[in-house]
């Protein structure tokens, strides 16, 4: 049982070389950079608050969360461990898993789902099989969560054929961009750490981290959005950036325009 929480006891070894600039934290820079998710979710979880208090406060756990994410993130970089890295995926999994039962679209359910607590019953039972199976294949965990993020990112598609507001439009873009190029240092950190190593520069993971942590607050709020136009519609939401709404680079939140007084009577 000790092993698993022993140091390179996990499969999984980035490009970054160990032990360079710390004799205790195994990859450092990957280790660092996971402090962005100690920066981006409280301040997501305070701009996020007042659709959360109107839509369902169960929002939060979302960013709180990826609290966790990035706490797991960095005890996995720090040791490279089996049991981090188990703990490091899992949380990313259980990130995923909220998102599906709070904004999946209704419409898009199951012929036999009726209503989104069976819904989120289902993805809590499919979360839980996934969750013992992945200590089945480690290795191969961490592709099926990009390919549970693939579907994530075909579902905003669909969703924004209809869509003609500029505003929402450049956020989806955005949010595309973002993870694509995230994913894109992910890939080439994975299998072309020879090219990186030649010219020494071995970080494309820990930029991973930061890309990732601002294409998940473009895309969550996104998708909070839409949400929102659908599920409480009388709340007018809008969108806006912190910390300056015209500012080219920042991060989105939701705005309710109206309040529960302007929902429409039977």
């Amino acid at each position: 049982m000790a092993g698993v929480f022993a140091y390179e006891s996990s499969e999984v070894d980035w490009c970054e070389d160990n032990y360079r600039h710390s004799d205790n934290v195994v990859e450092y820079f990957n280790t660092m950079s996971s402090f962005i998710f100690f920066l981006i979710s409280p301040i997501m979880l305070y701009l996020l608050h007042p659709y959360a208090r109107e839509r369902n406060l169960a929002v939060h756990l979302v960013w709180l969360m990826m609290v966790f994410v990035g706490l797991f993130s960095m005890y996995f970089h720090m040791t490279l461990s089996f049991m981090g890295q188990m703990l490091d995926e899992l949380s990313i999994l259980w990130v995923l898993a909220l998102g599906y039962s709070l904004w999946f679209p209704r419409k898009h359910f199951p012929s036999f789902i009726k209503d989104r607590k069976s819904f989120s019953r289902m993805v809590l039972a499919v979360t839980l099989v996934t969750t013992l199976s992945s200590f089945v294949k480690p290795t191969a965990n961490a592709y099926v969560l990009n390919c549970f993020a693939l579907h994530i990112l075909y579902s905003l598609c669909v969703e924004m054929r209809s869509c003609t507001d500029q505003r929402v439009l450049r956020l989806a873009k955005m949010s595309v961009g973002l993870w694509a190029l995230a994913i894109s240092c992910w890939i080439s950190d994975r299998f072309g750490c020879s090219f990186w190593q030649k010219l020494n520069f071995c970080y494309l993971h820990g930029i991973w981290h930061i890309l990732i942590v601002v294409a998940t607050a473009y895309g969550s709020t996104l998708i909070a959005y839409l949400d929102a136009s659908f599920e409480i519609p009388y709340s007018l939401p809008g969108l806006q950036y912190w910390p300056k709404d015209d500012w080219v680079l920042g991060l989105p939140y939701i705005v309710l325009k109206g309040t529960t007084k302007t929902r429409k009577g039977c």
